[in-house]
């Protein structure tokens, strides 16, 4: 038998070590989950928007993710038996959520950010999946990616092989302060996803940590928030969780397009404004601590 040496047995070590992840990674199938305190995950996560379209019903899929490979449009979520996630176990749904694998088809695309959510706390997962499992069923069919990539399911497999590390989830969420409020923006409301620019490969830049994108979702630009000059560097933390919960700026602007939907709840569903105001708060306070990059980005 052929040796494995040098990038070969790091990389064969790396596989081992996230299908070891992927074992250890989900609770206990069955694990009682709490639909309300679930609801607030759903809230923090933005609403979960991209599977809900503008006009409802909650959950039932069609939000359009656009990306340089092709328009994604969002699943349906709710329990619906055919086309929603009625017949998947609760380690189905939370494979599906952190670890990129969905059920009867193989790893997603990274339009769906898999990888931040990875690091969502185990009860965390639990309660969403129990939320998502109370939401009326709606039998709407999914629709279709436009301008995927030939073998798309080795490709996103490819892409996760060389671009994502196994995380460890903690079996909960740090509960107060900064610290939760670094857990929440990076695995749960993942603000990353948006406001951390990309390479070519559609690989955060994580140099360039929250510091704003001139071209993101939708071709959209995307502002820098970071506590820089060219960010939110003369903000403090009431105004963020004004931001967060009116969708008012300090200078009396207010925000639009995915931001405000993510605020207000895509669909008529919970978002930010509908969080516990101190998990806004912490994720304010977690926000002007993060280390400040210069980068001005210029609306569109």
């Amino acid at each position: 038998m052929q040796r494995v040496t040098g990038i070969g047995a790091t990389r064969a070590a790396l596989a081992i070590g996230y299908v070891a992840v992927l074992l250890l990674a989900a609770p206990p199938v069955g694990a009682a989950g709490d639909a309300a305190r679930g609801r607030v995950v759903f809230a923090l996560a933005g609403g979960c928007g991209c599977h809900t379209s503008r006009d409802g019903p909650l959950g039932a899929g069609g939000g359009q993710v656009p990306t340089p490979f092709g328009t994604f449009y969002g699943t349906n979520i709710t329990p619906d038996p055919d086309v929603g996630i009625g017949r998947w176990s609760d380690a189905d749904i939370d494979a599906a959520i952190r670890l990129g694998v969905a059920r009867g088809k193989g790893v997603e695309s990274p339009a769906m950010p898999y990888y931040q959510f990875a690091g969502m706390a185990d009860q965390d997962v639990t309660d969403l999946i129990a939320y998502l499992r109370a939401l009326p069923p709606v039998a709407r069919p999914n629709r279709a990616h436009g301008g995927e990539l030939p073998l798309a399911r080795w490709a996103y497999r490819t892409w996760r092989w060389l671009f994502v590390r196994p995380v460890t989830p903690p079996r909960s969420a740090p509960t107060a302060g900064a610290d939760r409020g670094r857990y929440l923006v990076d695995h749960v409301s993942i603000c990353g996803d948006c406001h951390t620019p990309r390479n070519a490969f559609g690989v955060p830049k994580t140099a360039r940590y929250l510091a704003g994108a001139a071209v993101g979702p939708g071709d959209d630009a995307v502002p820098n928030i970071t506590p820089h000059a060219t960010g939110i560097g003369d903000w403090n933390v009431d105004d963020v969780v004004s931001l967060l919960t009116t969708g008012m700026q300090p200078n009396f602007d207010n925000v639009q397009g995915l931001m405000a939907d993510v605020i207000d709840g895509t669909g008529g569903g919970p978002g930010y404004k509908h969080a516990p105001e101190r998990d806004v708060r912490a994720i304010a306070e977690y926000l002007i601590t993060v280390p400040p990059i210069d980068n001005a980005v210029e609306a569109k």
